[in-house]
């Protein structure tokens, strides 16, 4: 029988998209009017501390990539630096990562659904995994291009925004909440109006809307060059972060005093109901309901790759690394899709608190992960030091950045036992860690 691999056919093109598309989603089109409520304009500054810790975690998951032609997932370099123990712990959660972010992905689709009919949230939901996992079933050069267009109207629609943002404040136009005006940052409660505790409680959602940042690595097995289109990926973050996470909050407070905003619905579909175009309103609810479905996708093709490498590296059942005539790993796509399906569940039985836990739950875990990446880092400059010096994509200003931005991983940590909305999911979250570690205990005893 013919030996399957995964097939190398995402372009530079894709690949770049994917990067973008990582970097901009639901936590941003739907999770920052929960942010911005809690830490009123101060929350640009949270977008951006996160944002360029998340770089430096980026350059050093960069060099680590390309420091070892065999590395092709996260576990691997979790294995090469720390160990079995904590390459199967780092593999299924990233896993688990992704599937708790692909749910909060399916529970916003019922969400932006809700805004033209009145069905209960589960059923649009359902739909949409039922149809992702139609197309994911096909070829990886589907996923890279269905990723390419979506990516690409995320961007069209913040270009929109902001633009529009400008003109509005050139005119000085007028809305039902006041005037379009810079001044909207302080008039209202000065940047901090929540203080400092409202500025520290949001970083938990602002650390949800980045996840999904390092997905370049997981596609790195699928790329065709990815000595040249990894650090190009990598290299464009900030650029990306300052525009469309930055500039487009800073846009939307300038048209919203934040307070008009509100938590539970998206802030770039009321900023366009506000200026007076209704129809535009709804043009953009469906550009974030595409936005939903995009993660959502990128949650089961990263998920169906990772249990694939997970059973290469025997770290999971061995039906997880069979792949279909089109070389996609189905088994591990079914299963992921299963899971994620919960989140429509979800909708049904708790549509109100749904998102906060999932998002809640993702963003631990990825912190997690993040954190890996860094202490890897740490490891490979003091123990392969030829290794680093021969590097090409050199990760700046290490090992004093690694321990800053772990530091402020912990941080975040301890800020999320504060927060009543918050707290319980973090309180259970330790269970999955320990769940894996006993896991591990069976599996070298067997």
């Amino acid at each position: 029988m013919e030996q399957r691999e995964l097939k190398r056919d995402l372009s530079n093109r894709h690949v770049q998209l994917i990067a973008i598309g990582g970097t901009i989603g639901t936590g941003l089109f739907l999770g920052s009017g929960k942010a911005i409520q809690l830490a009123g304009p101060s929350i640009i500054f949270a977008y951006l501390i996160v944002g360029i810790a998340l770089f430096f975690v980026m350059r050093a998951l960069g060099e680590l990539l390309l420091s070892k032609a065999g590395f092709q997932s996260l576990p691997d370099i979790a294995e090469e630096y720390l160990g079995s123990r904590f390459s199967f712990i780092t593999g299924w959660t990233y896993w688990f990562c992704w599937i708790m972010t692909a749910m909060a992905d399916v529970i916003a689709v019922g969400v932006y659904v809700n805004y033209w009919f009145d069905i209960p949230q589960w059923v649009p939901a359902l739909i949409c995994v039922i149809i992702l996992l139609g197309l994911n079933l096909l070829t990886v050069k589907l996923f890279g291009e269905m990723e390419f267009w979506f990516a690409l109207i995320k961007v069209i629609t913040i270009l929109g925004l902001i633009a529009l943002g400008v003109i509005l404040l050139v005119m000085g136009v007028q809305t039902d909440a006041g005037a379009v005006t810079a001044r909207n940052l302080w008039e209202h409660g000065g940047f901090f109006p929540n203080g400092i505790s409202g500025f520290l409680l949001s970083f938990q959602m602002v650390i949800f809307a980045y996840v999904g940042v390092e997905l370049v690595a997981v596609s790195a097995a699928e790329t065709s060059n990815p000595k040249k289109n990894i650090p190009s990926a990598i290299n464009k973050i900030p650029l990306r972060i300052l525009f469309f996470y930055v500039g487009a909050l800073t846009v939307l407070l300038f048209i919203n005093p934040w307070m008009e905003l509100n938590a539970a619905e998206s802030p770039f579909v009321k900023t366009f109901s506000l200026v007076g175009i209704p129809l535009a309103a709804g043009v953009i609810n469906f550009v974030v309901l595409t936005s939903a479905a995009s993660a959502c996708n990128s949650g089961m093709f990263s998920t169906s790759r990772i249990l694939y490498h997970l059973s290469k590296d025997h770290q999971a059942s061995p039906h997880f690394s069979k792949l279909n005539q089109n070389h996609v790993p189905g088994n591990g796509l079914f299963l992921s899709t299963l899971v994620i399906s919960v989140g429509a569940l979800l909708s049904k039985l708790i549509p109100e608190q749904a998102f906060g836990i999932v998002t809640t739950i993702s963003a631990i875990c990825f912190i997690w992960v993040w954190g890996i990446i860094l202490i890897c880092h740490i490891k490979y400059k003091k123990t392969r030091p030829h290794l680093h010096e021969k590097s090409t994509f050199k990760a700046p200003f290490t090992p004093l950045i690694n321990y800053a931005v772990l530091t402020m991983f912990a941080a975040i940590l301890v800020i999320m036992l504060f927060s009543e909305a918050t707290r319980p999911a973090l309180l259970l979250t330790p269970i999955w860690f320990i769940l894996l570690f006993i896991l591990y205990g069976m599996r070298r005893k067997r």
